[in-house]
């Protein structure tokens, strides 16, 4: 007999990268007496890891609960970038309606069509939230529109049509149902939840289901599974049984050690929960995203949609460069290995292979940016190693055709570099599919555009547009090979030989193109020191010093002038190197350099290649 569970509200928040959701989280739990009177609270509190919290971005879903009015509301902060949709999509299988955050003046944004699809298709309810409408620019009665348009393009129900609209400002801390009525707290968006939100139902007399959405990993207890209960109650040291909709064959009894529920920031132990309770579990080693925990004699999977498959592989290398293990402190392939294993405890949309050697691993992931925020989080930890370029993942059809990822690329660009952009991602084997005009005079771009075509683009982008553009990304399903293109049309500047960089030795080099290095850097033979103004690679001795006689004084170096070097970023090194170089990933440094350092070995080996 199914029961709605009126005390639970379950609601995931959903929008663009940089709309506001973290920072909308950080009110509700403010604004529903999470915190103290005093207490200090970091901004983007829901932000836990280093990198969340300096780039501003959301990487994996975070559970919260608020109370308000003897409700409890389970929120859920998600990604909105699009290299981690694959955690969008699981999480909205915990909840049944989500919040949809739009941005004042940017108004929908792909990666908007993308969630809100999703959520669409699984029949949840929306709130539709219009925030930063304290911006200057803000345009929300135009913003509505546009929503409103872009649910009718996906297809949404009359009653999803007919869903409630709010102003706010998250960083403020109001919301309002009229853009005139007086803004004064929160309190209109959790009417809102309660009202529009259905409350979650089920039976809570029936064999016990729980379906595992998220899995978070701790070094005292191993992996916690995160899910909702479907069905009848789940209580600790209970006996249950673990299936899996696309495992058959899965089928293993296991026991609840601990049993957790969410509040506030963290998560409270309870002896049983029931229908609609978001419960985290431990004490199941084997525990995956996708499993069903299930009572009874007859336990049945509950379905799951599989996860999204990788699209980029990178090589992960053990450093053999001169400089290896003197900065690093975790450097072996065991090191390597151990560490990329366990990312999968978390990681989802992560694949990691062995490859012929122990000293390379194959690391596919879901875009540029998943797979770097995983080398970030490597090198603060401690990790030394190579990677290599990253490559597309090519797949075969049943008439053996090579198939490759595809994506679409909106493009928001000033219109006097519209003409250059277009000819940039044509000669990239990019489709033009649509171009309109927006109120503030900008162009946008709609291209159809091979995965390998965006690798490496973005820097060349950003130089185009002057730091203008905006360029957005969404995975788009794979097809027939699209042909050849040149990645890099510049080539490298090599070291000749090892040392520390001199000042004469720069001056003379810094003419052929331009210097990723400065004085007083340690160099070897076959390291890239910079990148050359023509097509080919050059060999230049930045170590040279000038022969010291008695009329020529070493003085006389103190007036050549350097021009600062170009120091790379991560995701600006990634994109540079080329098929035959690797980039040298420390704690403290980023090189690039040869696969080859020998310059005689390069040679032979370039020449048996052609």
């Amino acid at each position: 007999m199914k029961t709605k569970r009126e005390d639970v509200r379950n609601v995931a928040i959903i929008a663009h990268v940089d709309h506001g959701k973290t920072t909308l989280v950080d009110e509700l739990l403010k604004q529903s007496g999470v915190f103290r009177e005093n207490q200090e609270v970091q901004e983007r509190v829901m932000d836990s890891n280093d990198i969340e919290r300096e780039r501003g971005i959301t990487i994996l879903s975070k559970n919260t609960a608020v109370h308000y009015k003897d409700v409890k509301i389970n929120i859920i902060d998600t990604p909105g970038h699009a290299d981690f949709g694959g955690e969008v999509e699981r999480v909205l299988k915990m909840v049944d309606g989500v919040i949809l955050l739009v941005d004042a003046f940017e108004g929908a944004m792909p990666q908007t069509k993308f969630v809100l699809r999703k959520a669409l298709e699984l029949n949840l309810h929306v709130i539709v939230c219009i925030n930063k409408i304290d911006r200057p620019e803000a345009r929300p009665e135009e913003v509505v529109d546009e929503v409103l348009e872009l649910l009718m393009d996906l297809d949404a129900s009359d009653e999803q049509l007919d869903c409630p609209f709010l102003y706010a400002s998250a960083k403020a801390g109001y919301a309002v149902r009229n853009l005139d009525d007086k803004p004064e707290n929160m309190a209109p968006l959790f009417e809102t939840i309660l009202d529009a939100i259905p409350a979650p139902e089920g039976d809570p007399d029936g064999d016990t289901q729980v379906l595992i959405s998220t899995i978070d990993y701790n070094e005292y207890v191993g992996r916690i599974g995160i899910g909702k209960v479907e069905r009848g109650t789940i209580s600790v040291n209970q006996d249950l049984m673990l299936l899996n909709h696309h495992d058959p064959d899965k089928r293993e009894r296991v026991k609840i050690s601990k049993l957790y529920e969410f509040d506030g920031l963290s998560k409270v132990e309870v002896k049983s929960a029931t229908i609609g309770a978001i419960v985290a579990i431990s004490g199941i080693a084997d525990i995956h995203i996708g499993d069903t925990l299930c009572a009874g004699d007859n336990p049945e999977a509950i379905p799951f949609q599989k996860i999204s498959e990788p699209t980029l592989s990178m090589n992960f290398l053990v450093n053999d460069s001169p400089l290896a293990g003197q900065e690093g402190k975790y450097i072996t392939s065991r090191h390597l290995r151990d560490r990329l294993y366990r990312e999968l405890n978390t990681d989802v949309s992560l694949r990691v292979e062995d490859t012929d050697t122990t000293e390379c691993f194959k690391v596919s992931g879901r875009g540029e940016l998943h797979l770097s925020v995983l080398i970030e989080n490597m090198r603060r930890e401690g990790y030394e190693f190579a990677v290599s370029k990253p490559e597309v993942l090519y797949h075969t059809d049943d008439r053996g055709r090579k198939l490759e990822p595809i994506e679409i690329a909106y493009v928001d660009v000033p219109e006097e570099f519209s003409g250059t952009i277009i000819q940039k991602l044509s000669e990239r084997k990019g489709e033009l599919q649509g171009m309109s005009t927006a109120s503030d005079g900008s162009v946008r771009l709609e291209f159809s555009i091979p995965s390998r075509g965006l690798i490496g683009f973005r820097n060349e982008f950003l130089t185009s547009t002057k730091g203008t553009g905006i360029l957005n990304t969404m995975f788009d399903g794979y097809a027939p090979y699209k042909g050849d293109f040149p990645y890099r049309k510049q080539g490298s500047l090599i070291a000749f030989e090892s040392g520390e960089t001199v000042t004469y030795g720069l001056f003379s080099a810094q003419e052929r193109g331009t210097l990723f290095v400065g004085p007083g850097e340690k160099v070897y033979g076959g390291m890239v020191i910079g990148q050359n103004g023509k097509a080919e690679d050059i060999e230049l001795n930045v170590c040279k010093t000038k022969h010291l006689t008695n009329t020529r004084s070493s003085s006389a170096d103190d007036a050549l002038k350097l021009v600062p070097p170009k120091i790379l970023s991560l995701e600006q090194a990634i994109e540079f190197i080329d098929q035959d170089e690797l980039l040298e990933v420390t704690p403290t440094s980023l090189r690039i350099r040869k696969r080859i350092l020998d310059s005689r070995d390069r040679k032979r080996a370039a020449f048996r290649k052609s």
